[in-house]
């Protein structure tokens, strides 16, 4: 997938003032093709250019970044996000009831580890990598990064709409499955894998 340059942000103003627009359309964007729910705590929303442009406009409207240097390097950070090739990234968000109790409601999450994030497909199943697995990633608070590496069978069985297709959480405290995959949220992901076969080509 081609990574966002500064010839795809928009100036500050511009942003600033279209914002709430910006930001209507990319919830609707979300609900429909890139937001998943896994239970009543976990959700799992799905990185690609439309969803990180944003991201990065928000970034360059509180930090009021206007050095094309400073600009180019939160870029850097934010293009590691976008799905690589045979490879699915999403922010894995951890929903809690009293931020007044933060380290406590967490704490059952420490022991959350990638082989209990699972996708389905079929009788595919690909695990998760948690990318931020390090005890200081987990004390920060409540996204972390995952990563779903997809082999031949599970694209394949994602692709026929015949199979079901969902996620799944085998942690012992929180054993829940996601609803079934919608054809739309499918065919996002797999247009997520073509374009990064074909940027990798």
């Amino acid at each position: 997938m081609q990574p966002l340059t500064l010839d795809d942000l928009l100036p500050l103003d511009e942003y600033s003032g279209r914002r709430r627009e910006f930001f209507d359309s990319l919830q609707r964007y979300l609900d429909r093709y890139r937001r998943v729910r896994i239970g009543p705590h976990l959700t799992l929303v799905f990185e690609n250019r439309q969803t990180l442009w944003f991201r990065v406009q928000e970034v360059v409207r509180v930090a009021r970044l206007a050095d094309p240097a400073r600009l180019r390097d939160e870029l850097e950070v934010y293009n590691r996000l976008l799905p690589g090739q045979d490879r699915l990234q999403a922010a894995l968000l951890i929903a809690v009831s009293d931020e007044g109790r933060l380290t406590e409601e967490l704490t059952p999450w420490q022991a959350l580890q990638g082989e209990h994030l699972r996708l389905h497909a079929g009788t595919a199943c690909s695990l998760a990598t948690l990318v931020t697995c390090r005890p200081e990633d987990r004390c920060i608070g409540t996204a972390h990064w995952v990563e779903f590496v997809l082999d031949r069978a599970s694209r394949e069985q994602l692709a026929d709409l015949r199979q079901a297709a969902y996620f799944e959480v085998t942690l012992p405290s929180y054993p829940h499955q996601s609803p079934l995959l919608s054809d739309e949220v499918r065919q996002s992901l797999l247009d997520d894998l073509e374009l990064s076969d074909r940027d990798a080509a």
